[in-house]
Formats: C-alpha cells, structure tokens, sequence
C-alpha cells in the first residue's frame, strides 16, 4: 500500500513539472488570457464579419461611384489582414472605379494597395512591380508615407522569406532605408515613434528604444498601435535577452492581432516556439495550430511557410508529450484501480468482521442480560436465605424454649402424680396444632416481607373467576402457600406435601385446580409463577 501511495505521488511531481513554467504572474496572466481569447477567435471573426456585411450591403445598395469607391477601399481595409483574395477583388473593383472617376490623384493610392494586398499574399514579384509604377516625387506627404511604409513592408517580407545571408542583409538594409524615409517626412502619424524605436534596435540600442515605446501613447481602442508597441517591445527584450518579458509582450500582441480578427500575423507564431523552448508543448502546438489555420484562411503565404518550418517540430514535441502524460495517465489508473481494489477488499474484511463483531456484541449483550439475571436471582436467593435462615434460627431456640417449658410442665404432673392429667396432657394434639398453626404464620409473614406484591402479580396470572384471596385473619391460603413454595424454587409436590402436612394427592390436586385457571399458557404458568 505504501510503495503504490509513494508511485501515484512521483507521478503526479512529475506531471507538476511538466507543466512549470518559470514566468512571472503578470506573464501568466497574460498566457491565460491570450488562451481565452483563442477561444473566443470565432466571436471576433464573427463581428468583422458583420461589419464587412454591412459594407458590402451599403456597396450594393450604392449608386454612386466615388462613395462606391470608398466602400471598396473600406472593404479592402477589412479584408486585408483577414482575407487576401477578397482584398484583391475589392481592390481590382477600386481600380475599375477609378477609371470611371477618372482622378489622377487617387491612382498612387490603388497601385499601393495593390503591393500591398500581394505582399501578403506572397506574390513579391507582383507587388514589386507595382511598386515601380510609383513616382514618389508626384505623391502628396501621406501618399508618400504610404508608399514608404508599403516598401518597409515589401523589404521587410522578402528579407523574412529570402533564405539566402547576402540578400536577406540586402533587403534588411533596405527595409532601414526606408524608416529613415519615413523618419525624414514632416508628416505626423501615429506610428513614427515605433519607427524610430526599430530603428533604436537595429542599432543595438533596445534601453532607448524601451524608453521611446514607454512614452509612447495611442487611443485605448487603437488595438492595431498597440500591437505594433507590444510587437517592438518583444524584440527589444529579446535583444536583452529577457524571455519573461518577451513571452508577455508577444501575447499582448496576439491578443490584440486576434480581437481585431487579424489572420496574418508573426507573433503568435513567434509566441509558440518561445513557448517550446519553455517546455510548454501544448501551449506551442495550439498557437501554431491557431496560426497555421489564420495563415491558410488568409492565404498569407510567408505567415504559412513560417508556421510549416517549425511545425513539424512542435508537433512531434506535442505528440511526445500527448505519449508521455497517456502512459503517465495509464500508470495513473491502474495505480488507482489498484487501490480502488485495495479499498473494495479492505472495505469488505471490514465489513466481516464488522458483523462478526456486531453478532459478538448480541452474544455478549445476551450473555450479560442473563449474568444480570442471574445476579438478581442470586442476590433474591440471597434475600431470600437470609431471610429464612435467620427466622429459622429463632423458630429453632423457640422451639427449643417452648419444648423445655412442655418438658417442666409434664415433669410436675409427674411427680405430683397426677397421673391422668399425664397421659391427658401426652394424648392431646392441641400443642402441635399451635405449633404448625405459628410456623406457617411465620412463614407466610416472611415471604409477604419478601414479596409483598406476590397476591396481586400471582392472581394477574389468573381470570378473573379464578383468582385466589386469603381470608380475613389470614396471610396467605393453602393454595396461595403452595405456590409460595413454588416461587421459593420448592417444585417438588412430594416436599411441598411434607412441609405443609398434606397428602400428596391434595397437594396434586391444588396445583392442577389452580393451573386450570391460568390466563395464558397453561404448561408454563408455575415457570410464569417462579419470575414474579
């Protein structure tokens, strides 16, 4: 019992361990919340989903062709991060649109949508070319910082997908270029001091670019801006090498990436290999799994291909892992089958001598009625003894007394020689009849003492035409006497006879008289008798 209580204990340390994870309570937290917010992921998809609904009702609705351009550029907006291929139709109907319109000015702005939808996509090439049929010297401020940050975007994928060293420095050299570009306009927007934080970085300086995304302030409902912050304070302290504190800022983002039903993103994937390296299989396999789904939904080709490069190796992690706890969950249940057996024979040995016990307490409970009943008849035997010894003691010496005073009184009519008066006095039975006449007296004294309820009990024992009274002047009657007797335990008819001077058949015949009027059984009326 001991050895098997000692394995369920190691094999519960052991699961204990394989769950810890050395993260502060604030990344805990965080890790807690991003899981519900995974499970919420349909809720955040369903509400874009239905303001992509109202826009497209509006779109059909419209007759006019600018607000319908509006409506496609607003439906491309949704769709982007949520839909690529429905991003590219709405932004093709935008360029259909805009030739009817026949603005000039807005043409900049489809063509860098245009990049921008199939870098997501993953078509570099396509969006390359797009970008070329710019001329940045003929966009407006915010053009150009759209067209900038479209770039950075552009360098940045390819850099992300470009497994070659060179050239993956080459377009990181590029994607800085164009922060400086960024930097270099007098256009304010809401992102330029996240750009200048990843520019801090790269420059290997993450304390001041902590410092600049510390101070940095957005609209509390700005979930995009403050993905971007969270996103840039995760490199940061990874530059610094703080994993605590990158694992929580790259949930924070992925909440924030998935409440505004975003699909295309880096850090939940990102999230899961720090999660793997913790340890912390499950977790790394459902946020890659989350991501590889989001990915493919969004037909964001780099975001795929980053999933599927680390996939297979979280996935045999998980699976291990899923291997690992069923064994361990196997042990476990035949551990406590075992002492579920243990307790089910236990608990049945209990129960045997549980009864066995309970018969031992019936026994013992009847054999101490009966030593009480023993004891009471004794100690009445006893009483009873006593009693009679000591009346029979003084009976004796007044016996005695009075046969030496019978003796003095026939010496003196003997030597007065009063003959006649002698064999008178010899002759006559008058002595021993005042002799018997006091024994039974006294006898019948003594028991009443003894029994004084004796009469009444006796006759309860009888109906009520038979029941049995002394007289007037009398203690008890002969038949009260015979059963007096009995009650003293004196059951033999013959002694009984002898002790109250009658012949056996009389004493027979009383017993029989009086049994006849019993109430009850009439077999077991003098054993009724000898328990009053």
């Amino acid at each position: 019992m001991k050895k098997t209580i000692l394995i369920i204990l190691f094999l519960l340390s052991t699961t204990v361990r394989l769950a810890a994870m050395t993260v502060s309570d604030s990344t805990a937290q965080v890790l807690q919340l991003l899981d519900r917010t995974i499970q919420q992921k349909e809720t955040y998809h369903a509400r874009l989903e239905q303001r992509i609904g109202q826009l497209k009702k509006q779109l059909h609705a419209s007759t006019d062709s600018r607000q319908q351009y509006s409506l496609c550029g607003a439906l491309f907006t949704q769709y982007l991060h949520y839909q690529a291929d429905s991003s590219l139709y709405y932004i093709q109907r935008k360029r259909e649109l805009l030739a009817q319109l026949q603005l000039k000015e807005l043409e900049s702005d489809v063509i860098i949508n245009m990049a921008e939808v199939m870098g997501v996509i993953g078509m570099y090439n396509e969006a390359l070319l797009e970008l070329k049929k710019i001329h940045p010297d003929q966009l407006s401020n915010e053009q150009l910082a759209y067209y900038y940050r479209t770039c950075r975007a552009y360098c940045g994928w390819v850099a992300d997908y470009t497994p070659n060293r060179a050239a993956k420095l080459h377009y990181q050299q590029k994607t800085d270029a164009y922060r400086d570009s960024i930097l270099l306009l007098n256009t304010s927007f809401p992102d330029r001091d996240i750009v200048l934080a990843e520019k801090k970085l790269l420059a290997h300086r993450p304390e001041e670019a902590i410092a600049i995304l510390q101070h940095y302030t957005c609209d509390k409902e700005d979930l995009k801006h403050h993905a971007f912050q969270h996103y840039t304070f995760a490199e940061a302290y990874e530059i610094l090498g703080d994993t605590d504190q990158r694992i929580y800022h790259l949930a924070s983002t992925a909440i924030c990436d998935l409440q505004r039903a975003v699909r295309e993103y880096a850090s939940l994937q990102k999230l899961a290999k720090l999660m793997y390296d913790e340890g912390d299989y499950e977790r790394a396999y459902r946020y890659l799994t989350c991501s590889m789904e989001d990915a493919v939904a969004c037909n964001a080709r780099l975001r795929f291909l980053e999933v599927t490069e680390f996939y297979p190796i979280i996935d045999r992690a998980y699976q291990t892992q899923l291997r690992e706890k069923h064994v361990l969950m196997r042990n476990m249940l035949i551990c406590v089958s075992v002492l579920v057996l243990l307790l089910i024979v236990y608990t049945g040995y209990l129960y045997y001598w549980m009864k066995k016990l309970q018969v031992m307490r019936r026994h013992l409970h009847e054999a101490n009625r009966q030593l009480v009943s023993t004891n009471h008849d004794l100690e009445e035997a006893g009483r009873i003894k006593e009693a009679y010894i000591g009346r029979y003691l003084d009976k004796c010496v007044g016996y005695l007394d009075k046969q030496e005073q019978y003796r003095r009184s026939l010496e003196k009519l003997a030597m007065a020689s009063k003959i006649d008066d002698l064999f008178k006095a010899i002759r006559s039975e008058q002595f021993l009849h005042d002799e018997r006449r006091t024994f039974y007296y006294e006898f019948d004294k003594s028991f009443l003492e003894l029994f004084p309820h004796f009469i009444e009990d006796f006759n309860g024992l009888l109906s009520e035409e038979g029941k049995i009274f002394p007289k007037k002047n009398e203690l008890l009657n002969t038949e009260l006497r015979i059963f007096a007797l009995i009650r003293l335990g004196v059951t033999d008819s013959t002694r009984i006879a002898h002790f109250l001077g009658y012949s056996l058949a009389t004493v027979y015949n009383y017993r029989s008289k009086v049994r006849n009027k019993a109430l009850g059984d009439k077999e077991r009326f003098e054993q009724q008798v000898m328990r009053l």
